[in-house]
C-alpha cells in the first residue's frame, strides 16, 4: 500500500533512503536480503544508523530518541525493511533500552543506554525456559536476595543470538510464595561473564545455531542491576512482549520478498510457461498480497495506539497474521526455486545461486515465528480475550 504521505513526510521518506541505501555498505544489505546476516553485519548497520540519529528514534529525546509522529515511525520500519537493512539489534533497541530508559535508576541509564543503542553492549534475551515459553509466567528461574547481590539459579533456552552476548536481561523469581505466578518476578541485568553462567548452542532444523541456552548456577549479581522495582517485572516484561511481538511481523520485509518473488516468478520456466502465469501460484500470491495491504495499515494502528508506552492487544494480530504471510512467502519462494532450493549448510559462505539456494533454508528457519514472542496460539487468545471480549 502506498500511503498518501504529505510533502514534509515524502521529504522525510527520501532522506531516510539516502541513509539507507547510501551509507550503508551494498553486501552487508546484500545478505540481509538473503536471510545471511553476519554478526558484524549488524554491528557495522547499527553504528551507521547510530552515527545519523537513526539507531534508537523511538526512545526519548535525551537518549537519542527522535519524537516522531506515528507516521514517520512507519516509515522508519517500512523503509528499513524494505531496503534490506539488517534490524538494529531488538534487544538493544526495542527490548531492554525503552525499559531501561523508562524505569532505570539515573546510574543504569548513563552507564547502559549509549552503549545499548552503538551496539557496544551486545544484549541477549532471558525470558523463556523448558517450562515457560509461551505460558512465560510460569518461570521458575530464581534470584535469592543475599545481601547486596541476588543469587541467580535456573535455566534460560532459545536465546537468539546468545552466543554474541555480553548481557543479558533476566526475568527471574524473587517471591516465589506471590499469590498469583505473574506476581513475584523481577527484571534483572546480568554480566555474562560473571562465574556461573554456562551457555550452549541449539542447533535448528535449518542447520544454523542461532538460538542457545543458558545454564546459572549460584550466579551473584549486584543489586544495583535490578531495574525498577523488586517483583514488578511482569509489568516491564509486558510491555517489552508487545514491541517484540510488533516487530515480528516484518511488514517491510514481506513486501520486498513479494515484489522479488514476483519478478523471479515472471521468469522462472514450466512446461506451461512462466510460473507467474500458473493459476494456483498467482492466486496465492494474490492472498499474500491482500494480507500485506491490510497489515500494513493495521501496523499504522499499532504504532499509533503504542504511543507514551500504552501497549496495544493489536500487536497479538500483527504478530499473528505477519508472521502468517512471512511462511507463506518463504513456501512460495522454496517453490519458485525449484531444484535450486536444496538445502545448504547455512554456516557456509554465500554461494552465486542467491536467493533460490537459501530458499529451503529460510522455509525451514522461518518454522520458528509461529513459537517465538508468543506462539501464535497464545496470541489468538489474547485477541479473543483483548479485542474480541470473549
Amino acid at each position: 500500500m502506498d500511503l498518501e504521505l504529505s510533502p514534509a513526510d515524502r521529504a522525510f521518506r527520501d532522506g531516510l533512503r539516502e541513509v539507507f541505501l547510501g551509507k550503508i555498505p551494498e553486501d552487508v544489505r546484500r545478505r540481509s536480503a538473503l536471510g545471511r546476516t553476519t554478526r558484524e553485519d549488524i554491528v557495522t548497520s547499527q553504528r551507521v544508523l547510530n552515527q545519523h540519529g537513526l539507531a534508537v528514534p523511538h526512545w526519548p529525546k535525551e537518549w537519542g530518541g527522535r519524537d516522531w509522529t506515528p507516521t514517520q515511525s512507519h516509515l522508519y520500519s517500512s523503509e528499513l525493511q524494505r531496503a534490506g537493512i539488517p534490524q538494529p539489534l531488538a534487544f538493544n533497541v526495542s527490548m531492554v533500552g525503552p525499559i531501561i530508559a523508562e524505569f532505570g535508576s539515573d546510574e543504569q541509564r548513563r552507564k547502559f543506554l549509549p552503549a545499548t543503542a552503538n551496539l557496544d553492549i551486545w544484549w541477549s534475551q532471558g525470558f523463556s525456559e523448558p517450562e515457560a515459553g509461551s505460558d512465560l509466567a510460569g518461570l521458575r528461574t530464581t534470584a535469592r536476595r543475599d545481601g547486596d547481590h541476588y543469587v541467580l539459579n535456573g535455566q534460560k533456552t532459545w536465546t537468539t543470538l546468545g552466543q554474541y552476548g555480553d548481557w543479558m536481561f533476566v526475568l527471574a523469581r524473587t517471591d516465589p510464595g506471590a499469590p498469583r505466578k505473574q506476581q513475584g518476578l523481577s527484571f534483572l541485568l546480568l554480566d555474562l561473564n560473571t562465574p556461573g553462567v554456562e551457555r550452549r548452542p541449539i542447533r535448528l532444523i535449518d542447520g544454523s545455531a542461532e538460538v542457545n541456552e543458558f545454564f546459572f548456577d549460584d550466579v551473584r549479581l549486584p543489586v544495583e542491576n535490578l531495574v525498577g522495582e523488586e517483583n514488578k517485572g511482569w509489568s516491564y516484561a509486558k510491555f517489552l512482549l508487545g514491541n517484540e511481538r510488533n516487530g515480528i511481523a516484518q511488514i517491510g520485509a514481506s513486501q520486498r520478498i513479494y515484489a522479488d518473488l514476483a519478478a523471479a516468478a515472471g521468469r522462472r520456466p514450466t512446461e506451461d510457461g512462466p510460473l507467474a502465469e500458473d493459476p494456483q501460484f498467482r492466486a496465492a500470491l494474490h492472498r499474500v498480497k491482500t494480507t500485506l495491504l491490510a497489515l500494513e495499515a493495521t501496523q499504522l494502528r499499532v504504532t499509533a495506539a503504542s504511543e507514551n508506552g500504552k501497549a496495544s492487544p493489536v500487536s497479538s494480530l500483527l504478530k499473528l497474521e505477519g508472521t502468517q504471510a512471512l511462511q507463506e512467502l518463504s513456501l512460495l519462494r522454496m517453490r519458485a526455486a525449484g531444484s535450486d532450493g536444496m538445502l545448504l549448510d547455512t554456516e557456509a559462505p554465500l554461494p552465486s545461486g542467491e536467493a533460490a539456494a537459501v530458499s529451503a533454508a529460510q522455509y525451514l528457519n522461518l518454522r520458528k515465528l509461529s513459537i517465538f514472542g508468543g506462539s501464535n496460539e497464545i496470541q489468538r487468545g489474547v485477541i479473543a480475550k483483548t479485542i474480541l471480549g470473549l
